[in-house]
């Protein structure tokens, strides 16, 4: 059996600064400590994306330090609020493909992670997200060479549309064509972030989860335009846990006051 972290949508800004009176960089230093606390023996963390408000460099060193001396590897994705030469530039170890996009896999020993690169720099709407022909190249290779070994695939923006209209119309524009290449091979679970509320799906007859930001949350106003909404809920990760085809996904607020050290009555 694997564990696998998921934190998503940082929102990372240069203290003082916060989003909605909200500290991202206070948020993921809690999220951290506390999935460090109760998860150390995860194999992985995953970064699903918009690590930054806004690509900025300052920011991304204002992310930096967060991340060093993790119990545990981490891999990071780009989102729509990221920039890549920044993020290059802060990071010169990241993995980054031939054709210069932010993707990489991670074999565990019962599963292989494939991590994609969806900021679309050019995109006709801004925000969206968009897999061009050399990134699908690249993952039907990846997943081509796991041959039977169950895959989960990481991407920032969701490959369906979830009901939040507004986030809806800035999400994944081909992202049929992807679940077109991933509905050929052993992929047993796509997980996104972008929207900021936890979320399940079936589409196509596979199998998806969307996280929780660290940071800010949308509120539940399905069926209405916009994404500039956001909420002070708790901040939030995923856990994954995998044992052979099988896949298992938690979700732990992690702002939310600390239960694990209360006693309870059986």
């Amino acid at each position: 059996m694997s564990k696998i972290l998921v934190m998503t949508d940082l929102h990372i800004t240069v203290p003082p600064e916060t989003i909605i009176d909200l500290n991202p960089v206070e948020r993921l230093h809690e999220g951290l400590a506390h999935a460090a606390r109760l998860h150390p023996d995860a194999d992985h963390l995953m970064l699903t994306g918009d690590l930054t408000h806004e690509g900025s460099a300052a920011q991304y060193q204002a992310l930096k330090p967060l991340l060093a001396d993790l119990p545990w590897p981490a891999t990071m994705l780009m989102g729509n609020h990221d920039l890549r030469g920044p993020f290059c530039a802060t990071f010169p170890d990241a993995p980054v493909t031939a054709d210069g996009f932010v993707q990489s896999v991670v074999d565990l020993p019962d599963v292989r992670l494939i991590s994609l690169d969806t900021l679309d720099t050019e995109a006709a709407v801004e925000h969206a997200g968009r897999l061009c022909p050399a990134r699908l190249n690249w993952l039907e290779q990846v997943l081509r060479d796991a041959g039977d070994k169950p895959c989960l695939l990481f991407l920032h923006h969701p490959p369906f549309d979830t009901g939040f209209n507004g986030m809806d119309g800035i999400g994944l524009v081909n992202a049929d064509e992807l679940l077109a290449l991933t509905g050929q091979y052993n992929v047993r679970h796509i997980f996104a972030g972008h929207i900021h509320r936890t979320i399940t799906a079936t589409v196509q007859n596979q199998s998806m989860t969307v996280f929780k930001s660290t940071c800010h949350q949308m509120p539940m106003i399905l069926g209405q335009e916009g994404f500039g909404h956001s909420v002070p809920e708790p901040g939030a990760y995923g856990i994954i846990l995998t044992n052979g085809q099988d896949v298992v996904v938690h979700t732990e607020d992690f702002t939310l006051p600390d239960m694990q050290s209360r006693d309870f009555e059986e």
